[in-house]
């Protein structure tokens, strides 16, 4: 009898729900990683021997080798955070498993000796379309945060987008890196926030301001609530739930707003007049970042925005089950080039960052691989994911017979 991978997988999670060494008879350091009975991102690609951590950022032979680190190392709220998607993390894992849905068409006899993967997004060259997304409170994962982030950055030339929720300022990060970053926005409800962060941003020499367009309500992060209880620090001397304002004191870029009348930082009556009254506000380019259907890339562009993001915010918004590498193809298709297209969200391989840009995307954001080496080992650990990632695209550019990145076309991925 025949049965399908996700008969398969869900069979073998199974049975390893329900096996005793799993449960409860790993010593400490080997226990940590797994989490109770969740295994990393997910099992299909995690670490095979997960009690055999590694000890040094050079010894990793792929990015998740860094994530059962990040586990020991991380107080274990934190890392929820991180890990959590929202309600059955269905988008969460749909993300790793898109890729799986396509498949490369490698070509042979052309000259590969050579593979250049700079690009160049919104007027300015970098040297690979790898972007470090935003992720919040990186001193959350190690006392260097976003500075370490940034100086790994600079190391590989990698363009860096600053959280709003960033501990440490933009100011900071900007010369940290040694170049211009782009600027995330959480807009909130309240148009007063939005514009002095805005202002903020621009005047360090950001470049672009990313806003957010998805995070317009709340989420049930199962994960998270579930590592919460297990964390034994008090983390009411970080996080006062007392007032939102109490709540983001470790928050840069919220100190010294006025953020009275707001109980949360959510965006839920954001429209496109939003968007217009932004463009009259700043000279920064703006993207918008959370696009999924093919519809409001029309609109996007029809509005004069400079790029979008596909992203599903790596399964921590919604939990629609649709990754953004099943997206991507209609959005391209429907922009039609008038404006760069980026995409984020479950990319943890060299040939995922090809199929995506094979099929349309300008660059591909960075995530949580970069977060599994930060809390593994700082700066060297980011520094070493960013190259684990440069070195895999290189090898796979040069299987599909792509010496450029503008060589990577739709004809050299197809539907598996």
């Amino acid at each position: 009898m025949l049965v399908d991978r996700a008969t398969s997988r869900r069979r073998f999670l199974q049975f390893l729900a329900g096996s005793p060494f799993l449960a409860g008879n790993l010593p400490a350091r080997a226990e940590a990683p797994a989490a109770g009975v969740r295994l990393p991102d997910p099992i299909m690609w995690a670490p095979l021997k997960m009690e055999n951590l590694i000890k040094s950022p050079k010894e990793a032979i792929n990015v998740f080798d860094f994530e059962p680190v990040c586990r020991v190392n991380v107080p274990p709220a934190h890392f929820g955070y991180m890990a959590s998607g929202i309600d059955d993390e269905v988008t969460l894992r749909a993300n790793r498993e898109g890729f799986a849905k396509f498949q490369l068409r490698p070509r042979r006899l052309v000259d590969v000796s050579k593979v250049d993967m700079s690009t160049e997004i919104l007027g300015v060259k970098y040297d690979s379309p790898i972007i470090i997304a935003p992720v919040g409170g990186q001193q959350s994962f190690h006392q260097d945060g976003e500075v370490a982030v940034a100086k790994a950055a600079r190391a590989g030339n990698h363009l860096q987008i600053l959280s709003t929720a960033t501990n440490t300022g933009v100011e900071e990060v900007t010369a940290a890196r040694g170049a211009p970053l782009w600027y995330q926005l959480y807009a909130t409800n309240k148009w007063e926030v939005a514009k002095a962060m805005v202002a903020r941003a621009e005047k360090s020499g950001c470049l672009a301001v990313a806003v957010t367009i998805d995070r317009s309500g709340g989420r049930n992060q199962e994960t998270l609530f579930r590592l919460v209880p297990t964390d034994s620090r008090d983390c009411n001397a970080c996080h006062e739930r007392g007032s939102l304002a109490t709540n983001l004191k470790r928050r840069a870029m919220y100190q010294g707003l006025d953020i009275s009348g707001l109980s949360h930082t959510q965006s839920s009556n954001m429209t496109w007049d939003f968007l217009k009254r932004l463009r009259d506000t700043t000279k920064m380019k703006i993207v918008l970042k959370g696009v999924l259907a093919h519809e409001d890339a029309v609109l996007a562009a029809d509005a004069g925005m400079d790029a979008i993001i596909v992203s599903n915010h790596g399964g921590r918004s919604e939990d629609s089950g649709r990754s953004t590498i099943d997206a991507l193809p209609e959005i391209v298709e429907a922009v039609r080039g008038r404006m760069p297209i980026l995409i984020d969200s479950g990319f943890r391989r060299g040939t995922d960052i090809v199929k995506a840009l094979a099929l349309g995307a300008n660059a591909v954001c960075i995530g949580r691989p970069y977060i599994w080496g930060l809390g593994a080992f700082g700066q060297p650990g980011v520094e070493r994911v960013l190259e684990l990632l440069r070195v895999e695209l290189f090898a796979a550019m040069q299987q599909v017979g792509a010496p450029t990145v503008k060589h990577l076309v739709p004809a050299m991925v197809r539907r598996a």
